[in-house]
C-alpha cells in the first residue's frame, strides 16, 4: 500500500511556486517585440498572448515593408494590437513615411506606432531622428506614438558618454505631447538592474519628461545568446549581472530570467513605470510562458 501510495504522489504535476502579486500587478498590460521572420514561425499568437496585447512588430534594415504589413495584418486578424517600428534612418523621405503610414492604417488597422531614429549610421534619406518624422504630421490622429529612451545611455546620440543628446531629445518629445493631443510613451533598451533604472526614471522627472515609461526587459534566454544581443546593443553597466552570472559555471547553461530585475523594480516601483515591454530574446514561446506563470495562469 506504501508503494501505491508513493507512486501516485510522484504521478502529481509539480507544484508551482506562488505567484509574486507585485510581479503580476507590473505585468499588466505587458507587450513583447516581434520580428516578421520570427513571428511567421508562430502557429497561433492567440495560445501565446492576452487578448488585446500590443504587439511591437520591429522593422530591421533590409526588412521587406510587404513583411511587415503582413505581420501586422495578421496579428490585427488575430486579436492584437499592432505597433510597427519607423525607424527614420531607413525611410527615403516624407512621401515614402506617409504611404507606409497610410498602408499600415488602411491594410492592417494600425493606430499605434514605435517612432525611432534607428541603428544604421548612415540615413538613407531626409530623416535622421523620430521627431523629424513626427513633425510631418504623418501621425496625426494615431491613438497612440512611442518614442524610444536609453535608461543607460546609447553612444550613437551621445557619442562621448552620458545622456545630454538623449535627455534633450525627450525633452522636444515631450514639449510636442504637450502642446497637442498626441498620447505618448517612452519604450526603453532593455537592462538587467533596477538601480540604473530607478535612477534614470527620477532624471526623467527632474528634467520635466512626464511621458510614462514602458520599461524594456529581456524575456527568458540562454545567458549566451542575452550577452550576445546585451553586447550588439550597447546595454549599459548592467551588463556586469550577466558577465557575474557567466563566471558561476553551475549556472551557465540554464536559462537567464528576468524574475530578480522585476522583484526588485515591483518592490520598489518608480511611479513614471506603466508597463513592461518584453524583448523575446530566447523565443516568443518561452517569454509567454513566463509571464503566464509569473501571473498564475
Amino acid at each position: 500500500m506504501a508503494l501505491v501510495n508513493f507512486r501516485r504522489e510522484a504521478l502529481k504535476p509539480a507544484a508551482r511556486p506562488p505567484v509574486n502579486a507585485r510581479i503580476a500587478a507590473l505585468l499588466d498590460g505587458a507587450s513583447v517585440e516581434v520580428m516578421p521572420r520570427t513571428a511567421a514561425k508562430v502557429e497561433s499568437f492567440r495560445e501565446l498572448l492576452a487578448p488585446g496585447s500590443r504587439v511591437y512588430i520591429a522593422h530591421i534594415d533590409g526588412t521587406p515593408f510587404e513583411e511587415m504589413l503582413a505581420t501586422a495584418r495578421r496579428l490585427r486578424a488575430e486579436g492584437f494590437e499592432p505597433m510597427p517600428h519607423f525607424p527614420a534612418r531607413i525611410i527615403r523621405d516624407a512621401a515614402q513615411l506617409h504611404d507606409w503610414v497610410q498602408r499600415y492604417k488602411g491594410e492592417a488597422g494600425v493606430r499605434q506606432a514605435l517612432l525611432l531614429g534607428g541603428g544604421v549610421k548612415e540615413p538613407a534619406g531626409e530623416f535622421h531622428c523620430a521627431m523629424q518624422m513626427i513633425e510631418t504630421g504623418a501621425f496625426d490622429g494615431f491613438a497612440r506614438l512611442h518614442v524610444a529612451g536609453h535608461p543607460e545611455g546609447n553612444r550613437d546620440i551621445d557619442p562621448n558618454g552620458g545622456e545630454a543628446e538623449a535627455m534633450a531629445a525627450l525633452k522636444l518629445k515631450q514639449d510636442f505631447a504637450n502642446r497637442t493631443d498626441a498620447d505618448m510613451a517612452i519604450a526603453t533598451q532593455f537592462a538587467f538592474e533596477a538601480g540604473p533604472i530607478r535612477d534614470w526614471a527620477e532624471r526623467l522627472e527632474a528634467n520635466g519628461i512626464e511621458m510614462p515609461v514602458h520599461l524594456g526587459v529581456a524575456g527568458p534566454a540562454k545567458l549566451q545568446t542575452l550577452l550576445k544581443f546585451a553586447i550588439a546593443c550597447g546595454v549599459g553597466p548592467s551588463l556586469k549581472v550577466l558577465q557575474k552570472r557567466a563566471r558561476d559555471v553551475t549556472k551557465l547553461l540554464l536559462p537567464f530570467e528576468p524574475t530578480v530585475l522585476l522583484a526588485d523594480l515591483a518592490a520598489d516601483r518608480p511611479g513614471n513605470i506603466e508597463a513592461i515591454h518584453f524583448f523575446p530574446l530566447g523565443g516568443i514561446a518561452a517569454t509567454a510562458n513566463w509571464i503566464d506563470e509569473q501571473r498564475g495562469h
